[in-house]
């Protein structure tokens, strides 16, 4: 009896849980069933007057906004972020950006919405990392909304160091980033969804926001990977 190749790789190169590393059972992907099952999951995207929303209240006007899982430091969700952004992992922007979307789907608050924002990378960055996590977790938004993904709209005009780690007072004293938008003509009257991995502060997507609303009668909703405690 003959093994298929694929079997074959994984008995000696099992698919392990990106947050326990025990090998993954039939069935499962990326996570175990358990780690899965213990990530702290916000509930936001069917709940009007989330922490993500009142956070921007006298900011910016918000249609609608979520994350879907708390953000601790040195918690299983920053052990997923960081894998995500430092090693190459990109499949898992795609599984948080098909969780979320299917939340996204189930609470109907995020209907209307014509085209997927991503929060960008300054070029440099970029270059030195290879990809944006916020585009590989745009790409399975996008599927799962059936709403196309604009990543060359906005773009990032100065760079910062990386604020995964920072604590929120950290954050908020180091908001000196800018954007550009590219094209206002084509949000014009839009519905967009914009789309980051971790909101601290806010300050980043407050920023990207204020160049956003350069187009003319536009409604802006966010959502996130995750929401930082």
């Amino acid at each position: 009896m003959y093994l298929p190749l694929k079997n074959i790789f994984n008995l000696f190169f099992p698919e392990l849980c990106m947050i326990c590393e025990n090998t993954l059972t039939k069935g499962e992907n990326i996570l175990c069933v358990s780690c899965r099952t213990d990530l702290p999951l916000t509930d936001f995207s069917k709940l009007k007057g989330n922490k993500v929303e009142t956070s921007f209240y006298g900011r910016i006007p918000l249609n609608a906004a979520t994350s879907l899982l708390y953000f601790n430091k040195k918690g299983n969700t920053q052990k997923l972020i960081h894998q995500l952004k430092y090693k190459q992992q990109q499949q898992i922007g795609n599984f948080l950006g098909n969780w979320l979307g299917e939340e996204m789907l189930l609470s109907k608050r995020f209907e209307n919405i014509d085209c997927i924002i991503p929060v960008p990378l300054h070029p440099k960055k970029l270059k030195k990392r290879g990809y944006n996590q916020v585009v590989t977790f745009g790409k399975s938004l996008s599927e799962i909304l059936n709403i196309p993904l604009l990543k060359d709209v906005l773009i990032r005009i100065s760079t910062s160091n990386t604020q995964t780690f920072k604590s929120r007072f950290e954050r908020s004293i180091n908001v000196e980033e800018k954007f550009d938008l590219i094209d206002k003509e084509i949000l014009k009257s839009k519905h967009i969804l914009l789309i980051d991995d971790v909101i601290t502060t806010g300050a980043t997507l407050e920023a990207c926001c204020i160049q956003l609303m350069q187009s003319s009668n536009i409604k802006i909703s966010i959502a996130t990977m995750t929401y930082t405690l």
